[in-house]
């Protein structure tokens, strides 16, 4: 394996690479790090030499570690079940509550990314035509979310929509009665010896919880392995099965959980996936935890198909 990914490193093969851990039966088998231009969401970071306590943006991996968090909250009582209503739990929003054309979308909607809302994400991440971006420059995010209009019944399509997980976040904060990210750190992070971590905040000072989510890519394998391990008891295992459980189809080869890909085919496996080349890949039949981080931001080739398969050739 090592010898296959220093080749493809070294064909520079893997454009935009920062780093890669692999893990096999829960033990680091396998660590490379690069360098090269970053970002923190919209910001520039420069050159960045990475190394193994480098936090890196996982982009849209924290939706997944988000879902982990509704699991933990859920066990705690903190957050309603995923069958109960969604606007509901927003009682600010009267109007949105009592509009029939709302009444019958619940939290699964949101967890399956299945709201029959309008949303567009085609546009770059830079660009308030993203409907994220425009929800971040909205005076209220949840609002804005909420009031998207109605396009089609919900639970029958996937579409992809950042603001169903910033939903997500905003009942897991309100439930903690704490910002997510201090829930995080003590139900998640520190259980899994994780202590060094940022959240990135949006303009209303509240962490995003679709993208904003750094960690050190042995930290987010080692969230990976959590999953393999159906949660430790940090997360209810019973909360693991139901959110790798199959919910709505993608494509031919893909299906989607609670904020986590499903993929089908020769070697079945789960992923967290991110924009620029953030994976985390877990193949439970095979021990196996794959972690990569990547620059490959809004709309570049990804750096980690040639990386993965180098990993996974048999």
């Amino acid at each position: 394996m090592a010898e296959r990914v220093d080749a493809v490193l070294r064909e520079d093969r893997a454009p935009g690479f920062h780093g890669l851990v692999v893990m096999r039966g829960g033990e680091v088998v396998l660590e490379r790090y690069g360098a090269g231009i970053d970002h923190r969401l919209g910001d520039s970071l420069g050159h960045v030499e990475f190394g193994r306590d480098t936090l890196h943006d996982l982009r849209s991996v924290s939706k997944s570690v988000v879902a982990l968090l509704y699991g933990i909250a859920l066990d705690e009582g903190l957050v309603p079940e995923p069958r109960a209503g969604l606007v509901e739990q927003f009682p600010e929003y009267p109007d949105l509550v009592a509009d029939r054309e709302r009444t019958h979308l619940t939290i699964e909607h949101a967890l399956t990314m299945t709201l029959g809302l309008d949303w567009d994400e085609s546009a770059p991440y830079t660009s308030p035509a993203n409907s994220e971006i425009a929800m971040e420059l909205a005076p209220d995010r949840y609002r804005y979310v909420l009031e998207r209009p109605v396009v089609e019944e919900a639970g029958k399509r996937w579409l992809y929509c950042g603001g169903a997980t910033a939903l997500i976040g905003g009942l897991i904060a309100r439930g903690a009665g704490r910002p997510l990210e201090e829930y995080a750190a003590t139900a998640l992070f520190e259980p899994l010896g994780i202590t060094a971590f940022e959240w990135s905040k949006g303009g209303h000072g509240v962490v995003s919880a679709a993208a904003g989510l750094r960690l050190r890519p042995i930290d987010l394998a080692a969230i990976g392995q959590l999953v393999l391990d159906g949660g430790r008891g940090i997360v209810p295992a019973e909360w693991i099965q139901e959110m790798l459980r199959p919910r709505v189809k993608i494509d031919d080869s893909v299906e989607y959980g609670y904020q986590w890909y499903l993929i089908d085919g020769k070697r079945p496996h789960v992923k967290g996936m991110g924009n620029g080349g953030q994976q985390v890949l877990v193949l439970p039949a095979e021990e196996l935890v794959v972690a990569v981080t990547a620059g490959e931001y809004d709309g570049h080739a990804p750096s980690s198909p040639a990386l993965i398969e180098a990993v996974l050739a048999e």
